[in-house]
């Protein structure tokens, strides 16, 4: 154990010496090392930030979720848009037929929701979505109240003029002091006022938008009907399945129910939508992937170029100590103490490049974060990764000249100063 200390304090310091001996060209033959860790983590890194920001946005949506909707949310099907356009509304009576016809439902929602102006004492915000909701909707989405509280069943019921404001609206309208917007009366659409029963807990910035909480506001879809006509609304029925229940057979039921609901014959196609929210978390998954791929190529030949420029270093240091080399095999330095040493030493540089790549990607994360609105981070997984490929590089790096040193004739090499 104590011989491994020495070696790897020895060629650490053989290392730095290197290094300050020859900095212009170390670092020009580490800049290739170096550029293809910053591909390697920055890639990596701003990918994994990314895609775990999108699928937080997507499990938003309502995890194992399907929306019942006359719209295709995914914008593959190539029908003309009057083809949607034409289609029904989801109703709210399907709603209530569908809890009868479908054993395999766990919730079930109706939503709906306009764009309108909310006003407080003077005070104007404008471009709100209103979100029209019915009983189950916090089953279904991820939202929280957390100054307050959520709808009783009598305002569900009545459509009594109660309202939760997301976090941002709340603090838009009271300042920074949300709870004084407790019991506070807004003025909605069309002059209808409501009372504000609970504030939502802060949830964010949204990449894919979506819901987007923290700026919009729920109401109860009794109330909102007083404000709209339910089809002018964009109504949507939002649905999951029973823990048990696969979602591929909630599927087929609920695609069975629906045509029954509408009657439609055999040979009419369906006029609604069965949106699968999964579907969009594996469809984001499959660009992320590919955007990894094209990074680990371009990293790979930045890592192939950087190896020859430290392959370089190596040979030229195997010359300038040849005397040394020499004198160590002459007083019964064996051939694999010889090698290691250079190994070590070679990977000891690529890992000064890595660290250089580091350095570089941690202040881009800072940069990344603002220009993106959403945290960019380096995962431990990802560094050590990245010092694992620096040391698998050195070793390729050296693995040549290494040998050529520890193969070396002592007297021959002596000689050679």
């Amino acid at each position: 154990m104590r011989r491994i200390i020495e070696i790897l304090g020895s060629s650490l310091n053989l290392t730095w010496q290197e290094f300050k001996s020859h900095k212009l060209r170390t670092l020009l033959s580490l800049s290739g090392v170096g550029f293809g860790i910053l591909c390697i983590i920055g890639v990596l890194a701003t990918v994994n930030s990314l895609e775990y920001a999108v699928q937080q946005d997507i499990k938003a949506l309502g995890s194992n979720s399907i929306y019942i909707d006359k719209w295709d949310y995914s914008g593959d099907d190539n029908a003309p848009w009057w083809k949607y356009m034409n289609r029904p509304a989801p109703k709210y009576r399907e709603v209530e037929l569908l809890k009868q016809k479908v054993p395999a439902i766990g919730y079930i929602a109706y939503t709906n929701n306009i764009s309108s102006p909310i006003e407080y004492n003077g005070s104007v915000l404008t471009g709100l979505n209103y979100y029209g909701i019915t009983e189950d909707f916090d089953k279904l989405q991820p939202i929280e109240v957390g100054i307050g509280r959520y709808f009783l069943q009598s305002e569900f019921d009545q459509g009594t003029g109660a309202i939760i404001l997301g976090y941002m609206v709340a603090e838009n309208l009271f300042g920074s002091d949300v709870k004084k917007g407790l019991g506070q009366e807004l003025k909605l659409k069309d002059g209808k006022k409501a009372v504000v029963v609970g504030i939502l807990k802060k949830k964010g910035k949204s990449i894919l938008g979506g819901w987007d909480y923290d700026n919009n506001v729920l109401i109860t879809r009794n109330f909102m009907k007083q404000m709209t006509k339910e089809d002018w609304a964009g109504p949507s029925i939002l649905v999951t399945g029973k823990p048990d229940v696969p979602l591929e057979q909630l599927k087929d039921e609920l695609l069975g129910a629906m045509r029954s609901i509408r009657k439609l014959k055999p040979t009419q196609e369906d006029n609604f939508t069965l949106n699968d929210i999964n579907t969009f978390a594996n469809f984001a998954s499959s660009i992320f992937d590919g955007v990894n791929k094209g990074g680990w190529a371009i990293a790979t030949l930045s890592l192939i170029v950087g190896m020859f420029g430290v392959a370089n270093i190596m040979f030229v240091t195997v010359r300038e100590r040849t005397s040394q080399i020499g004198l160590k095999k002459a007083i019964g330095a064996k051939r694999i103490t010889i090698m290691t040493e250079f190994l070590l030493e070679s990977s000891f540089l690529c890992i000064m490049g890595g660290m250089l790549g580091l350095l570089i990607v941690v202040i881009l994360t800072f940069v990344l974060s603002a220009i993106f609105g959403f945290t960019v981070f380096i995962a431990p997984g990802i560094i050590m990764l990245a010092i694992s490929i620096c040391i698998v590089v050195g070793v390729l790096a050296g693995i040549i000249p290494a040998s050529i040193a520890a193969r070396m004739d002592p007297v021959v090499a002596i000689r050679s100063k």
